[in-house]
């Protein structure tokens, strides 16, 4: 069941698959959530939403972005986690300074083709489909880049907790 809603409060969650730059009536950059069940409208710009749900699991955009570069050298449209546990992996589509960024989940992407006019079509898990207006090169190189982001965090957060089994939390 597909449904609408207008937030202005909203968190990514694992069930997000996309924040995509939207204009509203008066040009002003909202961003669409696309979820598995739902989509919401956030007055928020997408960037702005991600930092902000950065902030709801403890950290920012800017430092998630320094996490990156310091795990694996990118500096550049850096993928994040937003939050590891939770598999919480995006990437954008453009300098996350650039009012049109969308962010993409990484762990919600089936596939990527190529689409209209130099576009891409994604598609998810879920078989829900979009269409941005970026290169294919451009999105999959940007999957490459946070698939191998998510396997060098992941990489180091097993090694911590198999060389520091107290930091395990006890149940």
């Amino acid at each position: 069941m597909k449904k609408t809603l207008y937030a202005s409060g909203y968190e990514v969650n694992p069930h997000t698959m996309a924040v995509l730059a939207r204009k509203n009536e008066e040009g002003k950059t909202t961003a669409y959530v696309l979820e598995a069940d739902s989509s919401y409208i956030v007055t928020r710009p997408p960037t702005k939403l991600i930092d902000f749900s950065c902030a709801y699991f403890g950290s920012s955009l800017k430092g998630r972005q320094d996490g990156t570069k310091t795990i694996c050298g990118i500096t550049h449209k850096a993928p994040i986690s937003i939050d590891p546990s939770s598999g919480m992996y995006f990437f954008p589509t453009a300098s996350p300074t650039n009012a049109l960024c969308s962010w993409i989940s990484h762990s919600h992407i089936e596939n990527v083709q190529s689409g209209q006019n130099l576009s891409s079509k994604i598609t998810f898990k879920n078989g829900k489909t979009i269409e941005l207006d970026v290169s294919i090169g451009s999105i999959l190189n940007q999957v490459h880049r946070t698939a191998q982001f998510r396997y060098l965090l992941d990489k180091r957060l097993t090694s911590s907790k198999t060389q520091n089994p107290e930091l395990e939390p006890q149940l």
